[in-house]
């Protein structure tokens, strides 16, 4: 197959494979950031305890979406390696091999779900919201499999330097959404169910999109049985990566689920609907920042492949740099910005009380974005060259050893309450970004010294 110009562009310079990469995925990932602003704000018309509800359900998908990532990221390091090294044959057997893997790992995870969700929910003290919990967590989990596999698929055009389909896709999904959303929850009368309705029909419609674009030719990589060749090592290089990211998103579950429960051990259910609420503002805000985080596996892990060692440093200081521009740009709007942001959250009689407490969260949060960049860049980094576990493990020390920590000394141990929530999330950050920014650097080193 003749060679796209998403190919020649990741094989090249890395600063502007990045730029390249991370554009469309910016625009991309604002569209699907905007839905989730969008689908809270339509939540937070039928009361707190519903806007609490998802809350609670939150930490439970967060593992499904960050499983989707870490297949993508998976199937982005493994099949960027091989087109580093030259290998087109080995790129098919890898996106097919991802394939499968998403498929059967959806059929399990939709029964475990489906199964436990009551008993998950009550452990997560979801007791007080507990029903509206039920109607939106029993609908998005039946539709696991849409969850996981348009991620493992962007994952596949990434690797090929195609950051224009996930684009259309993930774009067209949250316009889906958003439609959908206000239809199925006020003109239909379905409530909270509904807001969970318009999320499954929309990944369902954009999963068939993606396949026909595979099944059709459209894509550099072709997946599909007569590229699939079983094989133990493609797997194990998939899965070497697919399972530490993931995990990453399920120590954040975990680690979301215990600040919920500090959060209502300290100011009750309503604090849970305020860091839900400001936390999907923190996730619109840092997405150009993540955006050129999910790039960098790509361009990382052709560099890698490639052996060619400067490039991936070259990377790594420019994702950076790139990074704390745009987090100080948005730290500094979001500071500014912060009331009238809380006021779309609390527009309803229902939910007024809670503006100046997401006011107060958001102000706090803005250095959180500030010193994220080092920290995220640092773990694709060992991403995109197929050392997952070491990005596992900083995630662990940032969100296990240093937010947990804080957060409990902060609000409980030393009585600050909810606030003391909010600053042991900035503090966990700050350390943790740190420890992965030496982490990288000496990698680096030692991989430039031992070319040498």
């Amino acid at each position: 197959m003749e060679v796209s110009e998403g190919i020649e562009i990741i094989r090249g310079d890395p600063r502007r494979a990045l730029i390249k990469l991370s554009g469309p995925l910016i625009v991309a990932m604002l569209l699907t950031s905007i839905y989730n602003l969008v689908d809270a704000v339509w939540v937070a018309g039928l009361g707190g305890e519903a806007l609490a509800a998802i809350g609670f359900v939150t930490p439970i998908y967060m593992i499904l979406v960050g499983l989707s990532n870490g297949l993508g990221a998976g199937a982005a390091s493994s099949v960027s390696r091989c087109l580093g090294a030259g290998d087109e044959e080995g790129m098919n057997n890898s996106a097919s091999h991802t394939i499968i893997i998403t498929l059967a790992v959806s059929i399990i995870l939709t029964v475990i779900i489906e199964i436990l969700l009551r008993d998950i929910l009550l452990s997560l003290g979801a007791a007080g919201a507990l029903k509206p919990a039920m109607e939106y967590g029993s609908v998005v989990f039946a539709g696991t499999l849409f969850t996981l596999f348009p991620g493992a698929a962007y994952g596949i055009l990434r690797s090929e330097g195609d950051a224009r389909r996930p684009m259309y896709a993930m774009g067209l999904s949250a316009v889906l959404n958003m439609v959908l959303d206000p239809i199925l929850i006020y003109t239909a009368g379905w409530g909270i169910a509904g807001a969970a309705w318009a999320t499954v029909i929309s990944q369902l419609l954009v999963s068939l999109l993606i396949i026909y674009w595979f099944l059709a030719g459209r894509t550099f990589t072709s997946i599909g049985w007569s590229h699939f060749r079983a094989d133990r090592g493609v797997v194990w290089s998939i899965l070497s990566v697919t399972i530490p990211a993931s995990a990453e998103f399920l120590v954040m579950s975990m680690v979301t689920a215990l600040l919920n429960w500090i959060l209502t051990s300290v100011a009750g259910t309503s604090a849970v609907a305020v860091y839900s609420a400001g936390w999907r503002i923190v996730m619109l805000a840092i997405v150009p920042v993540i955006s050129v985080a999910t790039a960098l596996v790509s361009v990382s892990g052709v560099a890698y492949g490639s052996r060619n060692f400067e490039n991936l440093e070259v990377a790594h200081g420019y994702s950076i740099r790139l990074g704390l521009l745009i987090a100080g740009a948005t730290a500094a709007l979001t500071f500014v910005l912060a009331p009238w942001i809380a006021w779309i959250f609390s527009y309803s009689q229902a939910s007024s009380h809670l503006a100046p407490r997401i006011t107060g969260f958001l102000r706090v949060i803005c250095l959180f974005y500030i010193f994220l960049p080092p920290g995220i860049m640092s773990g694709s980094i060992f991403q995109g060259a197929g050392r997952g576990m070491t990005s596992l493990m900083l995630s662990v020390i940032r969100q296990v050893l240093l937010v947990a920590v804080f957060a409990y000394l902060l609000a409980v141990t030393l009585g600050l309450g909810e606030v003391g929530v909010w600053w042991g999330v900035v503090a966990g950050d700050i350390g943790g970004s740190l420890v992965a920014y030496l982490w990288a650097r000496l990698f680096i080193g030692r991989l430039r010294r031992y070319a040498a």
